[in-house]
């Protein structure tokens, strides 16, 4: 029996390479099967529901999610907090995004971001230098995990005798936020459910003392601010700080080590990346077009009746936004399966747009700019060892689980 579209998009048995269902996804302005999401595959359809002020985040809107096998994830993963503002509409979202965004870039801090260049060389020199054996090399668990995981903590203001527990729980949320279908649904939830509570009283802890004696990091600015948006409340901070650890870590991660993965399968990219580090900026555009750390967008509900392309979705329904698919739409991008770094026109929806695009997106941008330069420079013919490699099962967030890679030295 032929296995319906929407099933194949979550088949991991097509993670590696999703792109010819999304190429049949495209040929149906708006895909519905039964009683099922409505799944839109096309560049400019997309775009313009990222923009409509009839597209709700918030999941209290859904009507039903009877037929969603995504439904799950439009919940918030830990009923203690209250919904981060990715989850929210105006006004609340509004608010606090205005909040967050005083202490993370401009206008009020607008070298936070460029001013951790330094740093962030730094961290990325230290995780180079200590990979060992260069026979076989896993990136993601020897650099691309650990980067951002401590950059985020450096940016929240954890004591750096902490990281090493603050990676941990990382390591825990992360790995529930990934289906198993071989793994005790029970125990990980309980591991899941541990680790968050850990962290959260761990960051309850930091919020307070922050208070008292705040510093120069975003959790104290956050503890401490006061302005015509008020201050946040202790669970705002917290569901906030947990947004910033996990969104910020989940895709810097897949930004890093897809862009690897690809400029190993294009050497000539990766040669000329290693002879000009300039190259980096029009690289991680392509990539975040080519191979988008987040495919899909699935918690959106409507508002009201919306008619795309002639077909209506009704109101309340549930509404997926399938980003790479759009990234790769032929009546968009020339070549759309090419990947192309001097590619001119390369307004990609890889960190999405309207409202809820990418708040992270200048610190994702440095991380991936500097991780991957480094890497082109200071291995010495890398290679990769298994081609595909292994992925993760998550389809929204898609990315090797491994890359195992191995090169002949590392250069100083």
């Amino acid at each position: 029996m032929t296995q319906s579209l929407l099933h194949q998009i979550l088949d991991y048995a097509n993670r590696a390479d999703p792109y010819p269902i999304y190429e049949e996804l495209r040929k149906t302005p708006v895909h519905h099967e039964e009683d099922g999401p409505y799944v839109v595959g096309t560049y400019y359809e997309i775009r313009s529901l990222l923009h409509d002020p009839r597209i709700s985040s918030d999941a209290r809107n859904l009507a039903s999610t009877a037929g969603d096998p995504l439904a799950d994830s439009a919940q918030e993963e830990d009923s203690a907090l209250p919904p981060s503002f990715l989850r929210l509409d105006p006004p609340e979202h509004d608010r606090l995004r205005r909040m967050t965004n005083r202490s993370f870039g401009p206008p009020h801090s607008p070298h936070r971001v460029d001013g951790m260049r330094g740093e962030l060389h730094g961290i990325v020199s230290g995780l180079i230098d200590g990979i060992g054996d260069t026979g076989r090399i896993d990136l993601v668990e020897q650099f691309s995990y650990p980067f951002p995981v401590t950059v985020i903590c450096r940016l929240l203001g954890v004591p750096r005798e902490d990281e090493a527990r603050f990676h941990t729980w990382a390591d825990t949320i992360a790995a529930s936020l990934d289906p198993n279908p071989d793994a005790d649904p029970a125990e990980r939830g309980k591991a899941s459910h541990d680790a968050r509570t850990q962290l959260g009283m761990y960051l309850a802890g930091l919020i307070e003392e922050r208070r008292k004696n705040p510093g120069d990091d975003i959790l104290s600015e956050l503890a401490t601010a006061k302005g015509r948006d008020g201050t946040m409340t202790t669970m705002e901070l917290l569901s906030t700080a947990a947004l910033l650890l996990i969104a910020g870590h989940e895709t810097t991660v897949n930004l890093v080590t897809n862009g690897m993965l690809t400029l190993l399968r294009n050497p000539d990219v990766l040669q000329r990346l290693r002879a000009d580090p300039r190259l980096a900026v029009p690289i991680v555009e392509e990539l975040l077009r080519f191979e988008p750390p987040v495919q899909l967008v699935p918690q959106r509900t409507t508002l009201a009746d919306i008619e795309v392309r002639g077909v209506t979705i009704p109101k309340g329904a549930s509404l997926w936004l399938v980003l790479a698919s759009g990234n790769r739409d032929p009546q968009r991008f020339e070549d759309p399966d090419r990947f192309d770094p001097d590619r001119r026109d390369i307004q990609h929806l890889g960190l999405g747009s309207g409202i809820h695009s990418c708040f992270g997106a200048p610190l994702a941008r440095l991380e991936a700019h500097l991780a991957l330069s480094e890497l082109a420079r200071r291995l010495e013919n890398p290679r990769l060892l298994e081609d595909p490699p292994p992925y993760r099962q998550n389809a929204v967030l898609r990315g090797p689980r491994h890359l195992s890679i191995a090169c002949d030295g590392i250069r100083p």
